[in-house]
């Protein structure tokens, strides 16, 4: 009997139901389940995605097209690209905000830390706010350009570069690099589909007009050529005459200071947009300084430029609405060093030698009162601060 019963209990007997194969055949069927829904809402997503991307094509109150970076093996003969977000106007009167050293001051007097931002020469608002460009002086490493944030957050752009000239709006940026004139489009915090050309030695860029870029060919004589991104190389036989360009009127044309036959003498002209700068109309009364120091007003209609009254150095307000064979000037105040910030068609900023604000007033400079120099709150003695223009 113990015999028979051990034989029975080492036997195997066959289960009625087969757990491991219930489980294996409910998770092929699950697996098949979740594979056709996830077929169904993919091909759902696709006919929304496809029917919202047709809608907002078709949508009329949306402007301006989508900015696409991409490779190209030839990117000198592609546009520079821009942004079509506006950047906002200026608040009507308010002075300019001050960059000095690492620290910007606003008009209101509050203060910005901006560590790792060196000597610098130039600044603008970046596209749209939200910080600041801003241009190093120059080095023995050449100049650096740095994108400042709002939140104080700084980053470099560029690095050894020459000369280097920001558009008014911000938005792109040209500089010398070696034997070569770049330009490329400001978009966040980046530089994207840069174009370049070879430029004469000493050559460098001075401006943007419009989307070309003026450069003067000869630091040491006179003449300047234009240069459009995308549309060839720069063709370096511009004009011989021009010594300074103070900067663009709304038609597009330019204002300028040209030579003339006696080398004592030059005069104020308004320049057309073309590889020739062929004057338009000159003043020749006008006793100019070759600092290429001016700035235009935002309407076209006045010149702040330095220059003298008899034999003392002054700033200059021009009416270059009367620009002709008569041209007079009427002393604004003293002379101007670095940028002009205009900040209404008939008020504008700038830095004295000596580092203090001048604050112009049309009105008040025409009825013979000149604008005196102020102190800045926070500028110390010795501190070489730079004024933001396009604020």
């Amino acid at each position: 009997m113990r015999e028979t019963l051990s034989r029975q209990v080492g036997v195997a007997r066959p289960l009625t139901a087969d757990p491991a194969g219930q489980a294996i055949r409910r998770g092929n069927r699950i697996r098949r389940r979740r594979t056709v829904v996830g077929l169904s809402l993919a091909a759902i997503t696709t006919v929304v995605v496809s029917t919202g991307m047709a809608q907002l094509a078709q949508d009329p109150d949306r402007q301006g097209s989508s900015i696409v970076v991409i490779g190209d093996p030839d990117p000198s003969v592609r546009a520079i690209p821009t942004a079509t977000v506006p950047a906002p106007p200026p608040s009507p009167g308010a002075p300019a905000d001050l960059l000095v050293g690492g620290t910007l001051i606003s008009a209101d007097g509050k203060r910005l830390e901006l560590p790792g931002v060196g000597p610098a020469e130039r600044a603008r608002p970046l596209p749209g706010g939200g910080g600041l460009l801003v241009v190093g002086a120059a080095t023995t490493a050449g100049r650096s350009l740095w994108v400042a944030q709002s939140d104080g957050l700084v980053q470099v752009l560029l690095a050894g570069a020459g000369q280097i000239v920001l558009a008014p709006d911000g938005r792109q940026v040209a500089w010398r690099d070696g034997t070569d004139l770049l330009v490329a489009g400001v978009i966040g915090t980046q530089l994207i589909g840069s174009a370049r050309t070879p430029v004469p030695a000493g050559a460098e860029p001075v401006r943007f007009v419009g989307d070309s870029v003026l450069v003067r060919l000869d630091p040491a004589a006179p003449g300047h050529a234009l240069w459009r991104p995308g549309a060839g190389q720069l063709l370096a036989r511009g004009d011989r005459s021009t010594i300074n360009v103070y900067g663009t009127l709304p038609d597009g044309r330019l204002i300028g200071q040209v030579a003339t036959d006696d080398p004592r003498r030059t005069c104020l002209a308004v320049l057309g947009p073309t590889p020739a700068l062929k004057p338009d109309r000159t003043g020749c009364g006008l006793q100019l300084s070759r600092d290429g120091v001016g700035g235009i007003s935002t309407d076209g209609r006045w010149l702040l430029v330095n220059g003298s009254v008899g034999k003392v150095s002054r700033s200059l307000l021009v009416d270059l609405s009367q620009l002709g064979p008569d041209t007079a000037a009427v002393p604004a105040g003293p002379p101007m060093t670095g940028t002009v910030a205009w900040t209404t068609t008939s008020q504008a900023s700038y830095l004295d030698g000596t580092g203090q604000l001048v604050r112009v007033d049309v009105d008040r400079v025409r009825a013979g009162t000149p604008a005196t120099p102020a102190p800045v709150n926070g500028v110390q003695p010795g501190d070489r601060p730079v004024l933001v223009t396009g604020s």
